[in-house]
């Protein structure tokens, strides 16, 4: 090994990526020390993420660039995809795709473009990956009406003396009760998805800012079409922080979603059903009215479960994530209609 630092901006594993030499030639790799606090089940976590490579590995390997368009688990000596140390911590190592890089949030529609087509992508290469299902790694992570349960037992339990602090974020929430249930009442297919679709999860070419691969596939599971749809909107659409305090400036912007929606279906379009194409911009107001419950609920119970750093964080997020849903609402109805245009 020549050197080792930390790389990354996520939380939830311990990340570093890692050179070293093979006589005169460099590589590096990406390694990463589990968390086994969010995910408990480390063998299912890594027979997904072996299964999901291996399957979107052959599919690219005869186009240009291959090796960079699919994750590649470094297996360990004995061929396993990961391995405990002496201390009992767990690891994985992926081959680092060179020339590309990842960004925070979108800055311009030709990123939320190839961000979309990226995903898309993602979701087609594995729409034949044959059984068995893949394992729920995170159970539930997108039943809305559960989450909507949870918020409403954070509610009557008021654990930190908080509920007075926020009479209208919980009116607004209890008011979307009914929206809760459409996506699972919609008799959707079952796809794999990827659950967290953010743009930071696509490896951009350094030269083209084509969006080569997909990465971060803890979360890859069985889920719908418009999840992952759902939540691209949410992070991809609006150009101010997840936590903005001044929600005059919180909104979707409309060429940034037309962007999205276009790389999306350029690769996603061929195996949607009508049913799927149709709940794609409702998608995007169920998902960004979700995370924000999910912020409410958790500045209720005392923050436990979300990483804040200010009093009144999680409150802060959930009101920017309501002031999205309402700005993607007052305009869903164009946004149906660009889809309809898209065919």
């Amino acid at each position: 090994m020549v050197r080792a630092e930390p790389y990354g901006s996520g939380h939830i594993h311990d990340t570093f990526c890692v050179e070293f030499a093979r006589g005169d030639v460099r590589q590096r790799a990406i390694v990463q020390r589990m968390n086994e606090q969010i995910f408990r089940d480390l063998p299912a976590l890594m027979e997904n993420i072996e299964r999901v490579t291996k399957h979107v590995s052959a599919k690219v390997a005869g186009e240009p660039d291959g090796e960079r368009r699919a994750l590649r688990l470094i297996p360990t000596r004995e061929g396993a995809t990961w391995r405990r140390d002496d201390a009992g911590d767990a690891w994985r190592a992926y081959w680092k795709i060179e020339r590309a890089r990842t960004v925070d949030a979108v800055s311009a529609p030709e990123q939320a473009f190839e961000a979309g087509k990226a995903f898309g992508r993602f979701q087609e290469l594995l729409a034949d990956l044959p059984a068995p299902r893949l394992h729920e790694t995170i159970k539930d992570f997108h039943h809305t009406p559960k989450r909507f349960a949870a918020l409403r037992r954070a509610i009557a339990a008021d654990a930190a003396g908080r509920a007075k602090t926020a009479d209208a974020e919980i009116a607004f929430a209890l008011a979307q009760e009914p929206m809760t249930r459409v996506l699972l009442e919609a008799g959707l297919p079952e796809r794999v998805t990827h659950n967290d679709t953010k743009i930071n999860n696509v490896m951009l070419d350094d030269a083209t800012g084509e969006g080569m691969c997909v990465i971060d596939l803890d979360t890859a599971m069985p889920g719908l079409a418009p999840y992952d749809f759902g939540d691209m909107v949410r992070t991809a659409t609006s150009l101010t922080a997840e936590d903005e305090r001044d929600l005059s400036k919180v909104g979707m912007e409309f060429e940034l979603y037309e962007a999205l929606l276009r790389g999306y279906l350029s690769t996603a379009g061929g195996f949607l059903t009508k049913a799927e194409r149709a709940l794609l911009a409702f998608s995007g107001r169920l998902i960004t009215f979700e995370i924000g419950m999910r912020f409410l609920t958790d500045y209720l119970a005392g923050d436990t479960y979300f990483k804040v750093h200010r009093e009144g964080h999680n409150l802060d997020r959930c009101r920017t994530q309501f002031a999205l849903a309402r700005s993607i609402g007052e305009q869903e109805e164009r946004m149906n209609r660009l889809a309809e245009t898209l065919g």
